[in-house]
């Protein structure tokens, strides 16, 4: 029997679909990562229920662990920032050096209704939609996004990882400095 959502309808996705959908999940980010992706969230002042729903991924429901998932504190060690809430102005510098500190190949993935510019407009206060300050690869709609629908995200991530090493050079062009 499907489990209830919040709303008290039942889910549409059954246990078999995420089944499915988490196997793809981890054979993804096996062939692109050896065992490991590791994610980078970045709050740019939201109400923190997207928070809340990010943090159900870790949990034994979920277990985004067994997927070859990790949260990472450090920037330098994420491979996808997540980011939720409106793109305030006061975090363009932060949100900018946390980007530019991530190692190539990297992804951007605007979470939840703020962070897409649907709940604020733009004014001198905030951006509106976080791809005025960042290059956003996965949009995540919802208020909040359900776990569920931040797992197809990060197979669409996933997805779009493979598409940018395919095209990344490594060969070294020139002597060592």
């Amino acid at each position: 029997m499907a489990a209830p959502t919040r709303s008290g309808g039942p889910d549409p996705l059954t246990e078999a679909d995420t089944g499915r959908a988490a196997e793809d999940l981890r054979r993804g980010v096996r062939e692109m990562f050896g065992r490991s992706l590791h994610i980078r969230t970045v709050d740019t002042g939201s109400c923190a229920v997207c928070e809340h729903e990010i943090r159900l991924l870790s949990a034994p429901h979920y277990d985004l662990h067994r997927l070859g998932f990790f949260f990472t504190p450090a920037p330098r060690h994420a491979d996808i920032l997540m980011v939720t809430g409106p793109a305030v102005r006061a975090f363009d510098v932060a949100l900018n050096k946390t980007y530019e500190a991530m190692p190539e190949p990297k992804l951007v993935m605007a979470v939840g209704a703020c962070a897409l510019g649907g709940v604020y407009p733009s004014d001198p206060i905030v951006h509106g939609a976080l791809d005025a300050v960042l290059p956003v690869d996965v949009y995540v709609p919802g208020c909040p996004p359900s776990p569920l629908a931040l797992l197809h995200a990060l197979l669409v991530a996933v997805g779009r990882l493979a598409d940018k090493v395919s095209t990344m050079s490594f060969v070294d062009d020139g002597d060592p400095p």
